[in-house]
Parts: C-alpha cells; structure tokens; sequence
C-alpha cells in the first residue's frame, strides 16, 4: 500500500448495503478514494496528502459505525502467533456473543414454534406462556439488529436491519395489541398454523412465533455467515502463520537462539532438518532437500546447496544448512505474498460494484413494496392480519444479504486457494480478464526455458574419452565468468556426460544416454582469455584449448569431417558449440543451450486445451525459437524482438482483436506485461516483472500459468453463479411473500439459508486442484 492509503478495520456491518453506505459517505470527502468489503470487514482508502485518518474514522463513526486503524504488530508476534484477532473464532467477541444469543433464543424459541404449530400442545393460557418465552428472544436476541435499525434510522438510512427489526416488531407489537387488547388472550385460545396466509380477525391471531422464529433464523445465518467468512480467510491466516518463531544466529562462533525479530540482514543462521527457515536467504554451507509446497505449490522437494537462494517459512527436510540472511520482516517472500493476498481480497470486481449499487436501493425499494403490499390486501378487502402478515413476509425474505456475500466470500477462498498453491492473484478485476483471455504469449528465456545455459551433447574423436574431455575442458572453464563457460564448468564438477552418437568416431556411439561420474576438477596454470575466441590453460601438463573453431585452427588443430558435421548440425538447431582440443589435436565439441523446462511441454498442451492460442516471443534468433517452439508445440513465433519491441508486439495482436495474456520474467518482460490484458510473472523472476504483473506465479513453472487462468475462471463462475442464486432468490421470493403465499417464520428461515447458501459455495473452492 502506498504512503497516501491506509485502511481501516470496521466495526457494526450487517449487510453489503452497510458496506455500501460506508463507501459513499467516505467518498464524498474531497481527494478520498475508499472501497469498503463487507466480507473482509475493512476498508482500503487512498486520501490526499495531509488529510489525518482520524477524519475518516469519525466520518464512519457518524453514520452509526467503528471504525479504527490496524494495529502495528511487532514482527515476531505477526509471525508467531496464530492470526485469529478480528478474523479467528477463538479471539472473536463478536461471534462468541452472536453464538450466546443463538443458542438461548433458541432455546427459548422452541417451545414458542411448537405451541403455534402443533394445536394440541396448545393448553388454556398457553399464549401467555408464549408471550414469556418470546419476549426475551424478539427484544434481547434481536437487539443487535434494533440497534442498528436506529442507529441508521437517526442517519436517514435504512440497511438489512432495518428490514429484520421492522419485521419482528411488527410481529410483536401486532401479538400485543391482540393478547391486551382484542380477543387473542382469551382463556382456550387456539392457534391454527399454515405454511400460507389464512384471513381471519386481526384481534384473535398472535405471532410471537414469527418475530422469535425469524430472529433465531436470522441471527442463525449470521453466526454460520460470519464463521464461514473466517474460515474463507483462513490461507491468508495460514500464510502468515508459517514463518518460524525464532532462530539459532552463528554469533562468536557459536549458535545463540533469538527471537525472528532481532534477526538482520547479513547474519548467518542454522537450520537443522524438520526446521523452518527463518527468513529469505542464501546458503553458505550444507546441502539438503528444501520442502516449499507451502510457499509454492510444488510437492516435490528442492534440492539446494551453497549458493543456493532459499525462502522464509520453507522446511528443511535434510541436512543441516547454514543460511545468510538476505531479507527479513515485510522484505520477505512470505510477507510479500501475504500482503499481495491481502490487496486482492479487498479489492472489488465490477461484478461486485454491480451488487453493491443494487443492494444501496434494494432496502427502500423493499419497504416500499411492503407498504405498498399492505395497502393493497387491504383495500380489496382482506382482514388486517392477512395483510399485516403478507407485508412482514416480505420484509423479511427481501434481506440483500445473499447479495452482499456472493462476490467477496468467494474472493477470499479463491485467492487464498491460489496462494496455497503458489498463485498471487492481485486484484479482483484479474478474475475477468481471465475470461476473456484468446493469445498467451509467452517468453522464451527464464519462462518456457530455464534460462540458464547447460552442456546438452558431447561429440569426441575416435579414441577420446567423454570424461576426458570434460573434466579438462571443465577445468580451463571454471576459471572464466562466461555463462558458457560455467555452463561447462557445471556439468564437470557434477560429472554429467551427455554422450551423443558420432559414428565411428566415439567410442560411446550408440543411443543418447546420461552417465554421471565423480570427477574432480584438476589445477589449471598459465590460464589466458583470449578475447572473443575461448581460453586455454595447462592442465595435468596438456596444453588445453576450449573455444571457437578458429581458436583450435590457430594452433592447426582441425575437427574430423565427422565430428564438424556434428558442429554444423548443432549450430543449425541454434544451439552454440565449443571445440576442445589438447597437445596437438583437436579432440571432440561441447554442445551448449538453454534448455526446455521438464514441464513446459505440458503446460503448453494444457493452455491450448483452455482455448488458448500460445505465442512464443523472443529476443533470441529465429532458428533458436524455432527449436525451442518446435519441442514444447508452439507453432506461432515472433523472434528477435528487441526489449521494447515486446510492448509493440503485444499492442499489434491487440489491435488485432486478441485478447493477450502474456508471461515472462525479466526486467524487460515489465512493460509488455503491464500493456497486455493480463500479466502473469514467474515469481522466479525480477522485482520489476512482479510488480508490473497482474499474477504472480510463485514457482518457476509454467503449468501454473494454466492452473492460475482455470482457478481465475473457476472463482469467477462461483461468483457468477452466487449472484444468480441471490439475484434469482429475491426476485422470485419477494412476490411469493406479497401474494400471501409464504408465512413469515419461514420467509426468515429461507433468507438466512441463501446467505448460509451462498457462503458454502465459495468454499467449494478449497478444494480446487
């Protein structure tokens, strides 16, 4: 968040019409910018410089709401203790008082229904008995709801509350006027109950079991809404949750135990297996398998060694490490993902806005249709009961609630789910660019490939060993900082002998096969770079001389016929080849690229079976993209693009009429994926690319690309299809309710279940894979 946002956690909200009243009302102040979320309970507000935050907070409190700002956590308690506060069951007052009002209004509601449902329960002066039971429920257990009713009548407005309290003190007060004053308290009473309207007398019913029903439906649907919200918040909860609480810092030569907090950058740390890492860091020493699932998704252990970059809140599943730390506190991948998670879900889609400008008119337009439905039974001629009832049903089964859940609950789940498998979706709106997505164009270097150069074929000369070749050649290499050159350096040190056939000229000819051996690499003297051309050096007393082909004919060493042809095909395939030759002849190449990633095959297949047209888009030549395209299925190619060619290339396929996905990298893969419709950056990749991107892919995968445009579809049909739940709900209830059809105790079960409805099909998906 930037300097000039805060955000305010907010107190008292009932409905999305609570959320929207909030949001005008801050918005009307001048420079203010405020999106409220009824799910998330707070409010994200970017203000112009020198306006104090206090002014927003009494703005809320006004309008009959609290409103405060979070509370700064020390590092190590955000980290080490659970995040229940506002948002876990435990620590919530809030629904431990609504649960105390649930159970015992119900408790005392049930003896109410019954007497009024079932008549030969009903014994002489049983009303009375009702009118004790019920009291209690319809003035304390829906006090909540009176309370607010007031608070926003004093302000001229009228929310869901109002709706819940006119309704039940409507019931009330009619049950009053009847006991006390017409014939209902008459001793041997009796009550027939209908599931629809019956005319009658309006001096002889009662409903006392409509006010206590509704309000233990109510606040029923509440409780299980607003345990629901908690639990659709709980990846982010969890997130959090994963850093270590503290950590062993290699102080003096020795391990001293302090809290995370009074960790540093630069401080080395040990992490012993079953351990957390502490913080994002770099190893120095050890090796082990590093479990991220958490972080990214991927339930494969990484394998890391010194040099290695490792992440904060990660296990340690081998061996002992010794880490330097490189970014702590809110520097730190997990907190960059939490805070990312966070944004998201308090972000609105268009979808929602829709919702919420709807919900903000819904109440009034309610209450009219209640007057208006009261006037109407009773001036064709019904008796005052009927009609009284007709207009409490409808007040009670027009509550916008369902409404209001539908977008932001299932924007918690599907966010939070993609946060548990390494997807950072960082703004509602992303949701519906996913929908329309037709071109993905992918990066080849560091997205498609791994970006890192890597010796893939050996070619030798009869009579020269593969190994030979590769430990010397290794040895001049090491000593130079080339990427090549450590590509070679690489494979020798970890003795991986990619051996290629090459007539008879190997002894290794044959089928391709992957041999690895434990080399070590010998001491190199009189080691020279030869600008442009290659190295050489003395190994073992040969002379070695590891570069272009014109650096060996320098020293009239000359490739076979053979082998040459090899050198040729390889470079056709543009793959880049070195020679290696020692004591007077030349001795076999080294073929170096930048390899496929293992998956990027799949997830290819996978995008086009997504609707997808993939686009391969490269700096590199047309001959590499070829290649690369040809192994993973692409079949459309735009090579040598300059850095910011790419931005021209996205904005050309736009005007086409595409609609551009686009994934990359690399700091110049940042525009292009600012300028296409939506951004996806590897999170193995640059601050800038990340910042620029729409999505972060946690794990350098490309399949996740697949599986973040399938979760963003998927989050999005499920608020679709909550909208039309709640939407078709109001509109086919309210007419039910108006012709008499729908007796009030169950109008008030049916709202709450399309609230309750609602939530638990945003959690379907939890379990999205």
């Amino acid at each position: 968040m930037n300097a000039n946002s805060v955000e305010l956690e907010i107190g008292g909200m009932t409905c999305a019409s609570c959320a929207n009243r909030i949001e005008k009302t801050l918005n009307k102040l001048d420079g203010v910018t405020a999106t409220v979320n009824y799910a998330t309970e707070k409010a994200k507000v970017a203000l112009p410089d020198g306006l104090d935050p206090a002014v927003l907070i009494a703005r809320v409190e006004d309008i009959g709401y609290s409103a405060v700002l979070p509370k700064p956590a020390a590092p190590e308690s955000a980290i080490a203790e659970p995040v229940e506060g506002s948002a876990g069951r435990a620590a919530d007052p809030e629904l431990l008082s609504l649960r105390t009002r649930l159970l015992v209004s119900a408790i005392l509601t049930v003896p109410v229904v019954a007497l009024a449902m079932i008549p030969a329960l009903q014994f002489t002066y049983w009303q009375w008995a009702s009118l004790a039971l019920a009291a209690p429920v319809i003035v304390w257990g829906a006090w909540p709801f009176h309370r607010a009713a007031w608070l926003n009548l004093r302000h001229g407005a009228a929310t869901m509350d109002t709706l819940i309290s006119m309704g039940t003190l409507a019931a009330f007060g009619w049950s009053l006027y009847a006991l006390f004053l017409g014939t209902a308290g008459m001793p041997g009473m009796r009550h027939e109950f209908s599931f629809a309207l019956e005319a009658g007398t309006g001096a002889s019913s009662i409903y006392l079991e409509v006010g206590a029903g509704v309000t233990v439906f109510i606040l029923a649907g509440r409780y299980f809404e607003k345990r629901s919200k908690r639990q659709a918040g709980a990846a982010l909860r969890a997130l959090v949750e994963l850093g270590a609480k503290d950590v062993a810092v290699v102080r003096g030569g020795s391990e001293l135990r302090i809290p995370i907090a009074q960790l540093a950058v630069g401080d080395e740390f040990v992490v012993r297996p079953g351990e957390k890492i502490a913080t994002d860091g770099v190893v120095v020493a050890g090796s082990s398998a590093v479990d991220a699932s958490m972080l990214t998704g991927e339930s494969v252990p990484v394998e890391v060694a010194a040099g290695d970059a490792v992440s904060g809140g990660t296990v340690n599943a081998g061996g002992r490490l010794v880490i330097r730390a490189r970014r702590v506190g809110s520097d730190t991948q997990l907190a960059q993902m939490a805070r990312l998670v966070e944004e998201a879900q308090t972000g609105k889609a268009e979808v929602q806005r829709l919702a919420d400008r709807i919900s903000g008119v819904f109440v009034p337009i309610v209450i009219g249709i209640a007057v208006v439905t009261l006037a109407v039974w009773l001036g064709i001629g019904f008796p005052a009961t009927a009609a009284f009832t007709a207009a409490v049903a409808v007040l009670v089964i027009a509550c916008p609630c369902a409404l209001g859940l539908a977008t932001p609950t299932a924007l918690l789940v599907g966010t939070g789910r993609g946060a548990q498998l390494g997807i950072l979706i960082k703004g509602p709106e992303v949701l519906e660019s996913t929908r329309k997505v037709d071109t993905i164009v992918l990066d080849k270097t560091g997205t498609v490939t791994s970006g890192r150069m890597a010796l893939v074929e050996i070619v030798t000369e009869e009579g020269t060993d593969p190994a030979e070749l590769l430990r010397l050649a290794g040895a001049v290499e090491h000593a130079s900082e080339h990427p090549i050159a450590q590509a070679v350096a690489r494979a020798a040190l970890a003795g991986s002998l990619p051996v290629a056939p090459s007539g008879s000229l190997s002894e290794h000819g044959g089928a391709e096969r992957d041999e690895t051996r434990s080399l070590t690499l010998p001491r190199v003297e009189s080691f020279q770079n030869i600008e442009g051309r290659g190295v050489q050096g003395v190994v073992e007393g040969h002379a070695v001389l590891v570069g272009r082909e014109a650096l060996l004919a320098d020293w009239s060493l000359h490739l076979s016929p053979a082998v040459a042809a090899a050198k040729a095909d390889a470079e056709a395939g543009g793959k880049t080849v070195i020679a290696v030759g020692w004591d007077g002849s030349a001795r076999g190449i080294l073929v170096i690229a930048d390899t496929v990633k293992p998956t990027s095959a799949e997830a290819v297949a996978e995008l086009k079976r997504l609707g997808l047209t993939p686009i391969l888009l490269t700096g590199d030549t047309e001959v590499v993209a070829r290649r690369i395209a040809a192994e993973v299925g692409i079949t459309e190619v735009i090579a040598e693009v300059l850095p910011e060619g790419k931005v021209e290339v996205v904005a050309r396929l736009q005007a086409e009429g595409r609609v551009v996905a686009m994934v990359g990298d690399g700091v110049n893969d940042a525009p292009a994926l600012a300028t296409a419709d939506l951004g996806m950056a590897m999170g193995t990749g640059t601050d800038v690319a990340i910042e620029a991107s729409d999505i972060t892919l946690v794990r350098g995968d490309l399949r996740t690309a697949a599986d973040a445009i399938r979760l963003s579809r998927r989050t999005l049909g499920t608020i679709k299809g909550n909208l039309f739940w709640a939407f078709a709900y109001n509109v086919a209830a309210i007419p039910i309710a108006a012709l008499g059809l729908l007796n009030p105790m169950l109008a008030g079960a049916a709202m709450a279940f399309s609230s309750v409805f609602v939530v638990g099909n945003s959690l379907r998906l939890r379990r999205f894979r």
